[in-house]
């Protein structure tokens, strides 16, 4: 059996090794108030109350107690001697901890490959007054009814509904991916529409990657690859550009990048082979694209219009043309969009009010009052612009994402993050002190649920320099809905003696 004398010199090394972990200035001090309350619990475990083995272990777990008082100590002291210590809970810290959010959110834009390309086409629009032309009675519009012959035929005169035109023909053709210096894995099929060089100039549609392209005479073709197909089979690599394909029996160089989801052309592209002989080339009909003068304009009705071509002999060609319209919007209309349908949801997921105000003994200067309301505005704007560009980065920053994918991540991302991050100012806000906006500390529970309608219940929070409470109600009554700031007069002074009084 051990005898008490070990016990004890056991007790008193545990508390010395405990107080080992402390701060220097204060390891003495609480090695005393350790010892005095090891006293207390030897006293309150008498042998007349206790028997042996039970006491000495319960002095023991007192022992080994101090050891968490030590390293609790020690964090708190870790934390206030930090470089951070004098921000903790202020609103400097809060702005400069969103700016920080922000600057990395652009920096990963700038740096994204897909957000890079993208960001040549915004805002983009394309040529108004354009139309795909079919022959009359055509009720599919994704057919060719269009003859090589009948395009040159139009082309050849001057016309009255339309004063340009450009013709492309889909078809499916093989790749040799010996060419590709190890660009292209495996050989492929491609979906190659082989068009007129106006046809980009036409549509007014810019090119990514247009500047690399190496230059080349009129006379050779030129492969314009589909953003999906550069993405898929690429890995968006920019350096495909300049290489050489061959499609089938013939080779021609890749010179860009066409955006995919913006021009409402039929017919799925892969490939687009800009042949200054397409229409010479084509074995049977296509689609044509035309620009309506002002006489076609007038026609217009909803998005079809019916028009007429002159051919060779003066005869009359009655025609159809389907209107093509931007069907992609903008990023900054997707961001706008998921904003207000955020505005609109907010009020179900949170409280709109700041809360109730007491009569301030101290009178609040108006200088204070507009501070406050200066933060939330701060905070409100550096999150408009955190939301576009981190639901932006999401979106558009995977280049395997097709864009009408990518416009729904973007809609999807920037709502809840305008959502959650409204939710979260308002919070943020209701939980700072009115005078010296830091953060309010140590909630208690004060009162009993059972007595909710005939007492207060709920938590309490205090400002660490003293000037307000904030009381906030565990279930919302009709005589307390909300919570509320209480001021604290300068009676209050004295339990704060030991810290400064905050400013901003």
């Amino acid at each position: 059996m051990t005898s008490p004398l070990a016990w004890r010199l056991l007790h008193r090394t545990l508390l010395s090794t405990a107080s080992l972990i402390v701060p220097g200035p204060q390891r003495a001090e609480w090695l005393r108030e350790w010892r005095g309350e090891l006293w207390h619990v030897r006293q309150a475990c008498s042998p007349q109350n206790n028997a042996i083995p039970d006491r000495q272990r319960e002095v023991t777990a007192f022992c080994l107690g101090a050891f968490q008082d030590a390293f609790c100590i020690r964090r708190a002291e870790d934390r206030n001697q930090s470089f951070f210590a004098g921000l903790r809970g202020t609103p400097r810290l809060c702005l400069l901890t969103m700016a920080a959010i922000l600057a990395l959110a652009y920096t990963v834009a700038l740096l994204l490959p897909g957000i890079r390309a993208e960001r040549n086409l915004w805002p983009r629009k394309l040529n108004p007054n354009l139309v795909v032309i079919e022959g009359q009675g055509s009720n599919n519009d994704a057919v060719p009814t269009i003859s090589p012959s009948e395009f040159r035929a139009w082309q050849g005169r001057r016309q009255m509904y339309f004063d340009a035109l450009a013709f492309y023909q889909v078809r499916r053709q093989s790749v040799d991916p010996e060419l590709l210096a190890g660009l292209l894995k495996r050989k492929a099929t491609w979906a190659v529409a082989q068009t007129s060089p106006n046809l980009f100039t036409l549509l007014g549609l810019p090119l990514w990657f247009a500047d690399r392209a190496q230059a080349s005479s009129g006379a050779e073709p030129r492969l314009i690859l589909s953003e999906s197909l550069w993405k898929n089979d690429f890995g968006a690599d920019p350096h495909v550009v300049g290489t050489e394909v061959r499609l089938g029996q013939r080779s021609a160089k890749i010179a860009a990048v066409a955006p995919d989801g913006s021009i409402g052309l039929p017919g799925r592209v892969d490939a687009w082979l800009v042949d200054p002989d397409a229409a010479e080339h084509a074995t049977g009909p296509g689609y044509v694209v035309a620009h309506l003068t002002a006489a076609g304009s007038a026609q217009l009705w909803g998005s079809f219009v019916s028009i007429a071509a002159l051919g060779p002999d003066n005869t009359e060609d009655e025609l159809l043309g389907v209107a093509i319209e931007e069907c992609q919007p903008s990023p900054m209309s997707i961001y706008l969009f998921g904003l207000l349908l955020a505005v609109l949801a907010l009020p179900a997921i949170t409280s709109v009010s700041l809360g109730e105000y007491s009569i301030n003994p101290q009178q609040t200067p108006w200088s204070t009052k507009l501070l406050r309301w200066s933060f939330l505005a701060a905070k409100a704007a550096l999150l408009l612009p955190i939301v576009y560009f981190v639901a932006l980065d999401l979106a558009y920053g995977c280049t395997w994402v097709s864009r009408e994918s990518a416009v729904y991540i973007q809609l999807a991302c920037g709502f809840a993050l305008c959502l959650f991050g409204m939710g979260w100012v308002l919070k943020d806000q209701r939980q700072r002190c009115p005078v010296c906006l830091r953060c309010v500390a140590h909630p208690a529970q004060v009162g009993q649920a059972s007595r909710t309608f005939l007492d207060w219940n709920g938590t309490e929070m205090m400002c660490m320099g003293g000037h307000t409470l904030l009381h906030v109600p565990s279930l919302p009554t009709s005589w307390f809905s909300t919570q509320r700031w209480l001021y604290l007069d300068t009676s209050w002074g004295f339990l704060f003696a030991g810290s400064t009084r905050p400013i901003p």
